[in-house]
């Protein structure tokens, strides 16, 4: 059964259409990665389920429930909650604050901070440190904390390697599976294919605002993604 339901939907910045009848479901316990080039909607469909963005038409619906009008603190007591990309870590604030404002209207669950910093041990050193004397990678794990203190049922997850080294990407995805494993589904949305493909069984392809293709990544080959991606028609 879809934990998440996103049927048909429509999303304007202004004027400018950036999502165009855009449909995606995601079942509870799946990890589903988002990936398209710059430009293409990834960030702006996760807006549109955290109700950051209003749709203007089609529905999106969580665990059975219409999410209409439901405003975006309420989705986080419902089990959303968002890591924004560009990490938007609090800068008056030390890593443990940062955690804690997390927790704000957290559901039961298992993350709290000790939990945290034992999935993210760089930062247990760190804890009394201001958020913004922190390295690019270890202010992308402290946003990931920060957002698990809340004990989502879905997380959502936007351009979490976007300027991170390679080796430090690597410690991200890393940790994804002890999340799943305490029963969190993830959204993530990113633009290296080869670690969607790794981390996700399931892959949608935006393309300007469309849904380009979508399927289980064992049965995608790179170059259908590859085509898809970058709008390369074939016969």
């Amino acid at each position: 059964m879809a934990l998440l339901e996103v049927e048909d939907v429509d999303a304007f910045y202004g004027d400018f259409q950036a999502l165009s009848g855009v449909s995606l479901e995601v079942a509870e316990g799946e990890t589903v990665a988002i990936i398209g080039a710059n430009g293409a909607g990834k960030s702006t469909l996760l807006r549109t389920v955290c109700g950051l963005l209003a749709r203007t038409s089609g529905a999106v619906t969580f665990d059975r429930r219409p999410l209409a009008g439901v405003p975006t603190h309420r989705r986080v007591g419902l089990g959303i909650v968002l890591v924004p990309e560009g990490r938007r870590i609090f800068p008056s604030l030390t890593v443990e604050e940062n955690l804690l404002v997390g927790a704000y209207r957290r559901r039961p669950g298992p993350w709290g901070v000790a939990r945290v910093l034992d999935l993210f041990p760089s930062l247990a050193d760190k804890r009394g440190r201001g958020g913004t004397m922190l390295s690019g990678g270890e202010q992308q794990m402290l946003a990931i904390g920060r957002a698990l203190m809340a004990n989502p049922r879905l997380l959502l997850l936007d351009e979490v390697s976007l300027g991170l080294a390679p080796i430090v990407v690597e410690r991200v995805y890393q940790a994804l599976p002890a999340v799943v494993g305490e029963g969190t589904t993830v959204v993530l949305v990113e633009q290296d294919i080869g670690q969607a493909l790794a981390a996700a069984a399931r892959v949608w392809c935006l393309l300007e605002g469309r849904v380009a293709l979508h399927g289980r990544s064992q049965d995608l080959t790179r170059q259908q993604i590859t085509d898809a991606y970058f709008g390369v028609r074939t016969s």
